[in-house]
């Protein structure tokens, strides 16, 4: 998987399964113009909660329930800013070591984390991660299982084998992926359940740019983000001639798609036995909407007619946990959590002389 800089697509997760998200995203940048130094977000089911950057100093809340929670924990809320600015000093110092193994010294450049955890709520199954990007491509992410790290490239190498030797460090990730995190995640469901875990279907839209182009089928407005969307001939999913799009975010916390169908294999007889179907999940009755000649919009003969909204959601958002500082605050008193964050171990991925 690539870690992008600027954009972040959400996968589509299985539409059967109950599984829930909790990531921390972190940019810090440099030669980017309008772009804060280091900006950060929060997200729960891939729903940005809240955000953190360089400029405001401050950690903010971006959902509704976030403001309530913010409202009955101001003294944590406070101290997750101060948790913030700490941890900006350390991604930088992060950032700043591995330019130098690419003896980067000027130019655009960028050094992502992503860290979180994901959890099944029907089988309670748990996946912790923790990966590290630069200037878009893979770096070094953390192997939960062996509590070893493994390097992307070749520079990575160095600090692979500085992670793999702090066995102490190690053991308490996997305590912060296993145990901290999903608790953080299960008291962030609890407060946003009623928006989190609503179900809204989409508007589905037939477009074509002209006769001659693929017909699109377009569904916006569905929440949440586990959804299919795929065409159908005589009821049997179609691979073949078929070019399906990412799920996208829209402003408003929706979600879009499309799936395009090349007609070059569709006899105008055959029409009638074509259909888009979208599935969402925990819906049980699918749309489904037959290719109908009548049906399409097109802007063949004149200008836009159609104008599909694409908000694309800006991974510069924060990982840090914005919200989820109400549940280890205490424990952090105690020692920084012990991911690519922690002090002892970004000292040992600045390089030394």
């Amino acid at each position: 998987m690539k870690i992008l800089m600027i954009l972040f697509l959400l996968g589509v997760q299985e539409a059967a399964a109950v599984i829930h998200s909790l990531k921390f995203l972190s940019t810090a940048s440099s030669g980017v113009p309008n772009l804060p130094e280091f900006v950060g977000v929060g997200m729960v089911d891939d729903v940005q909660i809240g955000h953190y950057d360089r400029d405001t100093q401050k950690a903010e809340p971006t959902q509704d329930w976030a403001v309530k929670l913010k409202e009955d924990h101001p003294q944590e809320w406070e101290g997750r800013t101060a948790f913030a600015l700490v941890h900006q000093q350390e991604l930088k110092a992060g950032f700043e070591g591995v330019k130098q193994l690419f003896n980067h010294t000027e130019g655009v450049h960028s050094y992502q984390e992503i860290s979180g955890c994901d959890w099944d709520e029907e089988t309670d199954e748990l996946n912790g991660f923790i990966q590290v990007g630069y200037d878009g491509e893979d770096f070094i992410s953390f192997d939960l299982k062996t509590e070893t790290w493994i390097a992307s490239n070749q520079q990575a190498v160095i600090i692979k084998t500085k992670l793999d030797s702090d066995k102490a460090g190690n053991a308490e990730a996997k305590t912060f992926l296993t145990q901290i995190f999903p608790e953080m995640l299960k008291v962030l469901l609890n407060y946003g359940r009623s928006s989190l875990m609503r179900t809204v279907l989409p508007s589905v839209s037939l477009l074509q740019r002209s006769s001659s182009s693929p017909i699109t089928c377009h569904s916006t407005g569905f929440y949440p983000h586990r959804a299919e969307l795929v065409w159908k001939k005589d009821g049997e999913e179609l691979h073949e001639g078929v070019h399906k799009g990412e799920i996208l975010p829209n402003h408003d916390g929706t979600f879009q798609m499309s799936v395009d169908l090349d007609l070059s294999a569709v006899g105008s007889e055959n029409w009638d036995r074509y259909s888009c179907v979208f599935q969402l999940s925990g819906v049980n009755k699918d749309i489904t909407t037959k290719l109908d000649k009548a049906e399409i919009r097109s802007n063949e003969g004149g200008s836009l007619s159609v104008i599909i909204a694409v908000v694309v959601a800006v991974v510069v958002l924060a990982a840090v946990a914005v919200i989820g500082f109400i549940i280890y605050k205490k424990r952090t008193d105690k020692r920084s959590p012990p991911s690519v964050e922690n002090p002892e171990v970004q000292e040992q991925m600045v390089p030394t002389a």
